[in-house]
Order: C-alpha cells, then structure tokens, then sequence
C-alpha cells in the first residue's frame, strides 16, 4: 500500500513537472499579447476640399469659392502635450464677384508652408496653430467682361506673389494612421498690389477693380489624410 502511495505521488510529481515546462506562464503569455507597436516617424499626406474668399469686398459683392488642397507634413510623435508639425500644401482658393458691369471668378494657386504648434489633448483630438507662408505660383481669371490684353500686363502682376498670415484648426485621430480635420488660413497683407499693379497701367476688365481696398485671403479647409 505504501509502495502505491509513493508511486502515485510521484506519478503526480512528474505529470506537474511536464505540465510546468509546457505550458507558458501568465508572464510569458503576456509578454506575447502585448507586442510593442510600430512607431511612427512622423511623416503624412493629406488632401481636402477648400471653401476660400476675400474680407473687406463688400463692394465687389464677394462670394465663396471652393477648390482643392493636397500636400505632406512633417509632425513628430511628442509623449507630451505639446507638439509641432511643419507642412508643404498646394491650394487652389480664389472668390467669385459681381459688380455693376461685370461678373466673374478667379482662382489662385498657391504653395502653402504652414509652421503650426499643436496641442495634444488626448491620442484622439489636437489643436493647431501658428503661422504660414503662401507663395503665388498661377492664376486664372473668368468674366463676361474679358479684356484683350493690351495695354494691360498678365493676370499675377497685379497680384503679391508673397503672402503671410495665420492658421489654426483642429485635428480628430479616430484609429492610429487615419484623421480628419478642420483649418482657418487668414493672410496678413494684401491680396493685390497697388491698383496699377506697380506697372503703370490700369487694372484690366477681368480683374475686379478693388482700387483703395485691403483685400486679404481667408480660407476654411477641411481635408483627411494618413500619417506613418
């Protein structure tokens, strides 16, 4: 009977001794569950839909006019709560008018570098702000009154080529590589130059005469994009 006993236990002894050796314990089973993540490096691509105009165009009657944008970014994984992104967009933005004599639209095209902070307030939402350079690359203008191009001087002599401003907005990360968003653009300085566009010669009928008037760019942007 003794002999049975101490068989039996260390039958048990060996089958707990195997069992411990293959089966993973509760660390190792929750070092495999829980792999690290890939980190991301920052960088993305973005696209959206543009709803641009002018301020101070009251006299032109002044309209919304909507476009594009697409371009990359640059914005580093932060563990705090502050954070930077630098961006390189192209937008195309303009305003559609009406004055006594003619209507019309013009759409610009503009290289945008946005230099923003942003401020993380959880994983899935950050704000945006800060300031934005806008170099004129074309333009197009439509109206019922075109011109024949003489005297006058092309369409982006009567347009600053360098424009400045601010930008904020703010973002929705709903899963890792995916975010929507929402952006304001508003320029500092004039959308024209002088009114003979430092030409000497008088603005053609295809340009709204906006002589005396401060007219800025602002732009509403809302775009989706994927960063890695």
């Amino acid at each position: 009977m003794k002999k049975i006993v101490f068989l039996l236990a260390a039958f048990a002894l060996f089958l707990s001794t195997v069992a411990q050796q293959t089966t993973p314990s509760n660390e190792q089973q929750t070092k495999k569950e829980k792999k690290p993540q890939k980190q991301q490096i920052g960088l993305g691509i973005k696209t959206g839909i543009n709803f641009s105009n002018i301020t101070n165009a009251s006299q032109i009657s002044a309209k919304s006019s909507t476009g594009f944008m697409v371009g990359a970014f640059f914005a580093p994984p932060s563990k705090g709560i502050l954070g930077y992104r630098t961006e390189f967009i192209f937008s195309r933005q303009g305003y559609d008018y009406s004055t006594n004599s003619t209507t019309g639209s013009v759409k610009l095209n503009y290289l945008l570098l946005p230099q923003l902070m942003t401020i993380n307030i959880s994983r899935f939402f950050e704000i945006d702000f800060g300031f934005q350079m806008a170099f004129l690359l074309s333009g197009k203008a439509d109206s019922s009154q075109p011109s024949s191009g003489n005297p006058y001087g092309k369409m982006l002599d009567y347009y600053n080529k360098f424009q400045y401003g601010f930008a904020g907005g703010v973002q929705i990360n709903p899963v890792r590589i995916f975010y929507i968003g929402a952006r304001y653009n508003i320029s500092l300085n004039s959308m024209y130059k002088d009114q003979s566009g430092g030409t000497g010669m008088p603005i053609p009928g295809f340009i709204p005469d906006v002589s005396g008037i401060d007219i800025k760019n602002n732009v509403l942007q809302v775009y989706a994009g994927f960063k890695f």
